[in-house]
């Protein structure tokens, strides 16, 4: 095993305990929709199923240091007026526009009734409760949500959002915005729903958000799905429909996003899958000669490559492959249809098998990196992490209601998620300005404030933002407290009082 270790390039005692057991069958060993891609059974050796069992990284004790120091430099703001302040930054309440093209929201009136919806919805509160805590009347938050606030304009306005955040120095530090990641959070549900679900692990009815998540903490897709569907499938959707500057390459999920149907298509539409590999001992990864000539050029690898690449049906269908891939470019097809219609396939199917064929080559280049590389494993957790460390976030601000989701319909719904993670895009983008604001002043007080230990900290911050309370949505009186569109951080004498 040493040597096997040596030639894939791992530590020395990274494969002690895994052992060369009983040879088994290729076929045998892959999960069923890798089957069908398998058309004879080859002997192939047992992998690590998990290499290294290592986290992120090591986090530095200096990072956790000045992360408390930065959140305690950071001024309070109720969430309204956060919105308010980024708003004349960002102008991204201009988004909102009348469903009959004409208005634009340009008034403080106007601006003051939208700014109350998204945070009625984004919070769970709802019109009637925000009519209370906001005094705005229920007829006019219910008018403004039916002609303002719109998927459409959701989307828009969380795209100015994240276009904003793109260009600030700080979001460099984080990520140079050229991989995400995406995963699923489930949200419990009252009443009748399309897309609730009942699952006894989350304890009765549930409905899941399926988010795509920059490294630099933003947050460009939202989609909800039932909790018991495949979250792969909708891995492409979100990623394809990215309309924000965000130049993502690459794209890493959890095991469940890791099918063959999925490499194949990211990497015919020009982009890379990584994901975290789990549970390598039924991977099955190929070759494209003998076993014997395999083994004379890799003595120690070749072992591991049990199953041959059909090439010839590969090249036959490749032009059929190329067309599936412009269609889903170009928006002509839907990506979670053609993942969910591909993965279900026979093998009788031609297209779909030469699909799978060409998912076992990208798979199995992926795995080989995944092993012998402990920084691109790194690289992959440390973006998950980010995506599922923002998970808090939204349920801190998703509070009122016990967290229910209590709207039926999925258009409903997906208007409310939309409003949630343009909120948090709020105030992630928010907490990142004024973490450049007192890293700017750490600096101009002598400290060394190094890029690197920056890079370990997370925006996702909301200790200093109240959500609770009576609700005023006053833009010009908010705007008239600003100094120059900013607020003042946090003095030294308050941090110390704990204030």
């Amino acid at each position: 095993m040493a040597r096997l270790a040596e030639a894939l390039g791992l530590a020395p005692g990274a494969l002690r305990g895994y052992g060369r057991r009983a040879t088994g069958y290729a076929a045998g060993m892959c999960s069923c929709r890798d089957r069908a891609a398998t058309p004879t059974r080859l002997p192939t050796c047992t992998r690590p199923s998990n290499v290294g069992r290592q986290g992120a990284e090591d986090i530095p004790a200096e990072a956790k240091e000045l992360k408390d120091e930065l959140a305690g430099m950071l001024p309070f703001a109720p969430i309204a007026s956060l919105l308010i302040e980024l708003d004349a930054r960002t102008k991204f309440l201009d988004c909102f526009t009348h469903a009959g093209g004409k208005k634009l929201a340009g008034s403080p009136e106007l601006k003051r009734n939208i700014l109350a919806v998204l945070i009625s919805q984004a919070t769970n509160l709802g019109l009637a409760k925000m009519s209370e805590a906001s005094g705005i009347s229920y007829d006019t938050l219910a008018w403004t949500m039916e002609w303002y606030v719109r998927e459409e304009t959701l989307r828009e306005a969380n795209t100015c959002v994240v276009d904003h955040h793109y260009g600030l120095a700080l979001a460099k530090v984080f990520g140079g915005g050229t991989m995400s990641s995406s995963d699923g959070q489930r949200f419990p549900v009252r009443g009748k729903s399309v897309t609730g679900r009942t699952m006894t692990i989350h304890g009765g009815q549930v409905l899941s958000t399926y988010t795509h998540v920059s490294d630099q903490w933003s947050t460009y897709g939202t989609k909800i799905i039932v909790p018991t569907a495949r979250e792969g499938h909708f891995a492409l959707d979100e990623f394809l429909g990215n309309a924000t500057d965000l130049p993502i390459v690459e794209h890493a999920t959890d095991t469940h996003g890791a099918t063959l149907i999925n490499f194949a298509l990211f990497d015919l539409v020009g982009k890379a899958l990584t994901p975290r590999m789990r549970d390598l001992t039924r991977v099955t990864l190929v070759r494209d000669d003998t076993p014997t000539e395999i083994g004379k050029l890799y003595p120690h690898a070749g072992p591991l490559l049990g199953a041959r690449w059909n090439e010839a049906l590969v090249a036959e269908c490749w032009p059929d492959l190329l067309r599936m891939a412009g269609s889903l470019k170009f928006g002509q097809a839907t990506a979670s249809l053609i993942v969910g219609k591909w993965s279900a396939a026979s093998r009788q199917n031609t297209l779909a098998t030469a699909l799978k064929e060409w998912g076992m080559l990208r798979r199995t280049v992926h795995t080989a990196k995944y092993l012998s590389d402990p920084a691109y494993r790194r690289k992959i957790t440390r973006q998950l992490n980010k995506g599922e460390s923002l998970h808090a976030l939204r349920r801190d601000l998703h509070y009122a209601q016990q967290g229910m989701v209590t709207k039926p319909h999925l258009s409903q719904q997906t208007e409310q998620a939309w409003c949630l993670t343009v909120l948090t895009n709020c105030v992630v983008t928010w907490t990142t300005e004024y973490y450049s604001k007192a890293v700017l002043d750490l600096r101009a007080q002598g400290r060394d404030v190094p890029d690197e230990v920056l890079a370990h900290i997370s925006p996702g911050h909301s200790d200093n933002i109240n959500f609770f309370g009576a609700i005023h949505v006053d833009v010009e009186a908010e705007l008239a407290k600003l100094s120059d569109g900013w607020r003042p951080l946090r003095p030294a004498q308050l941090r110390e009082l704990g204030l």
